[in-house]
């Protein structure tokens, strides 16, 4: 069972999903997000996807904290697009050391979502406060807001743009606006929205474009996505 919170971390989402018995496989689906995990004892960051990642329904309870769009990088210190698409182990990424005493602390706890939340500010309060500008790239871009003319609002040419992103997302500004607006329509078609509706108001030029962009995404169609298959 998947449930989840805010954070007192700002923007942040503290997660817990663990799997029921005779739990089918699932999909989790790209989001703009990177997360930092704990999954029997061990620390890992998932990095921002491109496509949905697959997972079997087994294999023990999973925590996770996942921060507002652009942020994780600040936090961690890397650059999003070297865990693009992965799930990487945290002391892979940083001294055996220092994850010892950190997947320690998280043990300790009252919980492992309590942990990692618990680390999660203090990671944020060690390091550099995010780049407000990341905030407002992803504020236009969710708004639809054509990716040239964000980076015209914003002062920044499209090569200057392109490595912000990257950077901070781990991918290009126009795969970003992609994600954003599949979570957009989601959440407009999990709502109640038909579908036709749905692509409408989420930017797409027609529902046939909608299911196009899905598929993509996610490998799924719409209807099995919020059917949940």
């Amino acid at each position: 069972m998947y449930v989840e919170r805010a954070s007192r971390l700002a923007g942040a989402v503290v997660w817990t999903n663990t799997p029921q018995p005779g739990a089918g496989p699932g999909r989790v689906l790209p989001d703009g997000c990177m997360d930092l995990l704990w999954h029997e004892g061990r620390l890992l960051v998932a990095g921002p996807d491109t496509h949905a990642q697959r997972t079997d329904g087994s294999g023990g309870s999973w925590a996770g904290v996942r921060f507002f769009p652009g942020t994780a990088p600040t936090f961690l210190g890397l650059p999003a697009y070297e865990v693009r698409d992965r799930r990487v182990e945290l002391a892979d990424l940083w001294p055996a050391a220092r994850v010892r005493l950190l997947t320690a602390r998280v043990d300790a706890a009252s919980g492992p979502a309590r942990g990692l939340e618990e680390l999660a500010l203090a990671l944020a309060a060690d390091a550099d406060p995010p780049d407000p500008l990341l905030r407002r790239i992803v504020t236009a871009l969710d708004a639809g807001r054509p990716v040239a003319a964000t980076a015209e609002e914003l002062g920044l040419g499209a090569r200057q743009l392109h490595r912000r992103a990257l950077t901070a997302f781990g991918y290009g500004p126009k795969t970003l606006a992609r994600v954003l607006r599949l979570q957009r329509a989601l959440a407009l078609a999990r709502s109640g929205m038909p579908l036709a509706g749905t692509a409408v108001a989420a930017g797409y030029a027609d529902q046939p474009h909608l299911a196009r962009e899905v598929r993509d995404l996610t490998g799924a169609t719409p209807a099995g996505l919020l059917g949940g298959g």
